[in-house]
């Protein structure tokens, strides 16, 4: 078995949410329990943070990784969706999974598990958290899939939880009102094991509080004590904050969203010091600072390119599309700004007509579609983005619209590509702006 051809048998035999979404989806962590009884429970032989949350799981566990890395720490780091190789999920280091273990993986574990019919994301799970202890790892820093309570990395007990915020988004599985979702989410709370809230509303904060208080877990809302006094933009993909205790605090992700990513980043690691981290002022600079390049992190805020600008950024529901609108608006109030063009793709299941009315209605709009199940036929996003007041063309894949884009923009134009994590993996691919994993 080949490398494309293990990844290919995970895609086809096993149900891969991002295509398939809820016909992916598993609920219960019997299949869990029973691969983990099979590969020796090897999530028990390192140390774990737990980060769940609606948006900003990406960006807080990739810098808390980076940041333990930082302090010498061998850290595991294991996230989801990828956007170009599965490999990118399970990261040691920053350094993706070895292709012969994914086959290797696969061929001694696939008699065992094909009569579970397990999904995509409980083997590869099980694969990661083999993965970390054969490399023996300190420390692994773990992303939850779409939920907490029946999420299948829940079987660990971390040294600390983390939600970083509660939103709108897959509803079906989680619930209809932000007290449901966050009731979810909290389901990764455990005795005794500290939990950050990033970001609470009027709504959520009791059914936290509820939560902790009914498993005794240590509760710290970050927004309580808020250590980001000011920020400023150096350029539009990197920002100063100003802490008590950091000052000059600079980040490579620039986009709006990351000030309360960066306070509940800053409150965890306080918190892990507390436990007894090592973690110096000058790891969490680091971490800050080279994020991006420490553990492969991409389609943040991203800029690609200048004159024009190409920025892309894997906001995908009207709680991460609100940032990105309220950047958008002031990139456009800069001196002898030009044009702003977007190219946007959806998936079908997302709230569409609440993110297409948050969106600038003076834009330039080139709607598309990505290759994969889940996304929305972008001659219907057309029509519900022409209902909502925006404009455009429908291209039938990424590289056409953002070509097109391309040949219409002029140097000072801003061309933004985003609405779905899938739509900016096509656009990685493309060969002016991949870069292997």
């Amino acid at each position: 078995m080949t490398y494309s051809e293990a990844v290919n048998y995970l895609y086809n035999s096993t149900p891969l949410f991002q295509n398939k979404g809820e016909k992916a989806y598993k609920e219960g962590l019997e299949n869990t329990l029973l691969l983990d009884g099979h590969t020796g429970s090897p999530h028990k032989l390192f140390k774990t943070v737990h980060v769940a949350g609606t948006n900003g799981k990406g960006s807080v566990t990739h810098t808390l990784a980076a940041i333990l890395q930082a302090s010498g720490l061998k850290t595991g780091l294991y996230t989801s969706p990828h956007l170009l190789d599965f490999r990118e999920r399970i990261r040691v280091n920053g350094t993706p999974v070895q292709p012969s273990f994914v086959i290797r993986f696969i061929e001694e574990n696939r008699s065992f598990f094909e009569p579970l019919h397990p999904s995509f994301f409980e083997v590869a799970t099980a694969m990661a958290f083999s993965w970390f202890a054969e490399q023996e790892v300190d420390v692994a820093v773990i992303e939850t899939g779409l939920g907490g309570r029946l999420d299948c990395t829940n079987i660990i007990r971390p040294v600390l939880s983390v939600i970083t915020n509660i939103g709108f988004d897959h509803m079906k599985f989680l619930g209809n009102t932000l007290a449901e979702i966050a009731g979810e989410k909290a389901g990764i709370m455990k005795p005794g094991i500290p939990v950050v809230i990033g970001e609470h509303c009027d709504e959520t904060r009791p059914v936290f509080e509820k939560k902790a208080g009914e498993v005794g877990a240590p509760i710290v809302f970050a927004q309580d004590n808020c250590k980001i006094i000011s920020h400023k933009y150096l350029t539009p993909d990197k920002v100063i904050y100003e802490t008590a205790e950091l000052p000059g605090l600079q980040s490579c992700l620039g986009g709006f969203c990351q000030e309360c990513n960066a306070n509940t980043i800053l409150t965890a690691v306080g918190i892990l010091r507390e436990k007894g981290f090592r973690i110096s002022d000058r790891d969490i600079r680091d971490g800050f600072a080279d994020v991006c390049r420490m553990t492969g992190l991409r389609g943040r805020w991203q800029k690609l390119s200048d004159r024009p600008r190409i920025i892309c950024d894997t906001g995908h529901n009207s709680h991460g599309i609100r940032y990105i609108a309220q950047q958008l608006e002031q990139i456009k109030s800069e001196p002898g700004f030009g044009t702003l063009r977007i190219v946007l793709g959806m998936v079908s299941d997302k709230d569409i007509s609440t993110v297409l009315d948050l969106l600038p209605k003076d834009a330039r709009y080139y709607f598309t579609q990505a290759s994969v199940e889940r996304a929305m036929d972008s001659n219907r996003l057309q029509e519900l983005a022409r209902a909502a007041g925006l404009k455009g063309n429908a291209y039938r894949g990424v590289p056409q619209a953002v070509q097109s884009a391309r040949s219409e923009a002029l140097p000072e134009d801003l061309i933004f590509v985003g609405g779905s994590t899938f739509v900016v993996a096509d656009l990685l691919t493309m060969p002016e702006f991949f870069i292997q994993a």
